[in-house]
């Protein structure tokens, strides 16, 4: 059973680098590279880009007014969200070394960059930015949280449930009491190793009485 399951989670792997690579491809008929953080793009682009421009009275005006009356109900979540970004920094800085699992780093998740499409108004870029911040401080948060659940209780539920992270495939099946302190020290062993070799950590070491 447990080499069937390995077998299928190898298969999602590949076929997730696969669309990768397909998605790669895709972007790159639009653009030409990346500088500084900054895309390059081929030459006449950026003035068709401009020339697709809805001006910002024309969107108004297009725009639905049940859109434009909870415009201020959308944007007040900035201040629940910046909270929680601040909160979780803070737990993650005095936490995950204590763990010995290696931070998650903000700029993997929280890309803000759709602000420099030359088709987009003001609105539609401010709209962008604040989209391109919350959701990904929401996907940082939720992988902050699948290390530390992965450390504490990397067990699976009982019922299906959408969208888990990426560690839970890794948990402890629901019911296995006998081989469930092996899969949980497993568990918390793959979090330690986590990226230690790209962040040239020292999670690795086994821990020693002196801790």
């Amino acid at each position: 059973m447990q080499d069937r399951i390995d077998e299928l989670r190898a298969r999602i792997a590949a076929l997730q680098d696969q669309l990768e690579q397909e998605l790669a491809e895709r972007r790159s008929r639009f653009w030409d590279r990346i500088e500084n953080g900054r895309v390059v793009w081929e030459e006449g682009m950026r003035r068709r880009h401009k020339e697709l421009r809805q001006h910002v009275p024309g969107f108004l005006a297009a725009s639905p007014i049940r859109h434009t009356l909870t415009a201020p109900v959308i944007y007040s979540l900035i201040v629940p969200f910046a909270i929680l970004h601040l909160w979780v920094w803070i737990y993650q800085a005095i936490c995950f070394p204590a763990y010995r699992i290696p931070k998650v780093p903000m700029r993997d998740y929280i890309r803000i960059d759709r602000h420099q499409l030359a088709y987009l108004n003001g609105i539609q870029k401010l709209n962008c930015v604040y989209c391109g911040y919350c959701n990904g401080v929401v996907a940082w948060v939720r992988e902050v949280a699948g290390r530390t659940e992965a450390f504490w209780c990397p067990i699976k539920h009982a019922m299906k449930t959408r969208g888990p992270h990426p560690h839970y495939a890794h948990f402890a099946d629901y019911g296995d009491g006998e081989n469930f302190r092996a899969e949980w020290e497993a568990s918390r062993e793959r979090m330690k190793a986590l990226n230690c070799a790209a962040l040239g950590c020292d999670h690795c070491r086994p821990e020693d009485d002196t801790d």
